[in-house]
């Protein structure tokens, strides 16, 4: 699934190739990606002659900013955007197409078809769901230290889920998150209420820094995620625990371990995070 690093690469890709641009018509060829409003043809009629003003991004949300309205997408676990001549032949598991006015097409393709995309009133977005209960991500500059190890400190999960949860904390997912608690020295099965002050200190720093180096990387190349112009991410070459079970830790030497954690795939270095008693 594309996290906080990859939508930002993606976010930064398509500012270069669809700023400025007018919508012409949008074809909708899965209608269940259309979340808001619920009938696809709206959805289409609504942004027609709309132009792409701003992409920001919220944790793993990319957010178009059109003239009246913004465009909520998530991407989940294999969306996909392209920017394509509009005479290209459309590609496979192609869903939905933004014509341009240039004769241009925006297009989204998604395997899994788990992708979602909300029209929202702007101004509103921030009001209503998916966005509503979203926390901040670290790389915020309003992100509230004071909020998070509240959050934290209160909970009895381990941290691993809950730095997956994305109403504590945004744009981290099983990757980040992995690679976040080694920098940090937390096992992952380290209960909220256990930690110390500075431990979380520690983890916020972790994640920032994790997060930052991605970015710079252009995010990471797992299975078959891409940027908007088919570029791969290399974040993968300095993962540290990530997908690199059996292999010696980079630090200290000792083997990473991968276990199940909720059914997620964790990974850690038994040396260098220990296992709370």
């Amino acid at each position: 699934m594309p996290e906080l690093p990859e939508v930002e690469t993606i976010r930064q890709t398509l500012k270069q190739l669809v700023i400025g641009k007018t919508i012409d018509s949008v074809e909708v060829m899965w209608p269940k990606i259309i979340q808001e409003p619920d009938d696809s043809h709206q959805f289409g009629q609504s942004i027609q002659h709309q132009t792409i003003r701003d992409i920001r991004r919220k944790g793993k949300f990319l957010l178009f900013d059109l003239d009246q309205y913004v465009l909520v997408s998530h991407l989940r676990m294999e969306g996909k955007y392209g920017v394509h001549p509009a005479e290209e032949a459309v590609m496979d598991h192609t869903h939905v197409i933004f014509h341009f006015t240039d004769s241009t097409d925006l297009r989204y393709r998604d395997v899994r078809k788990f992708g979602t995309m909300h029209l929202q009133e702007k101004g509103t977005e921030a009001t209503k769901k998916p966005l509503l209960l979203l926390a901040k991500d670290p790389l915020e500059a309003d992100f509230s230290l004071m909020k998070f190890t509240e959050k934290v400190q209160k909970s009895e999960r381990n941290i691993k889920n809950i730095l997956l949860d994305q109403s504590v904390i945004a744009g981290l997912g099983n990757i980040y998150v992995d690679e976040t608690l080694f920098l940090a020295g937390i096992h992952p099965l380290t209960k909220g209420v256990s930690l110390t002050t500075e431990q979380i200190l520690k983890i916020k720093e972790a994640a920032v820094l994790t997060l930052q180096d991605a970015v710079k990387q252009g995010g990471t190349t797992i299975r078959s995620y891409v940027n908007s112009q088919g570029q791969i991410g290399m974040f993968q070459q300095q993962l540290n625990v990530y997908a690199q079970n059996d292999k010696p830790c980079h630090h200290c030497e000792d083997t990473i371990t991968k276990i199940k954690v909720n059914g997620r795939g964790t990974h850690y270095c038994p040396s260098c995070q220990p296992q709370p008693l």
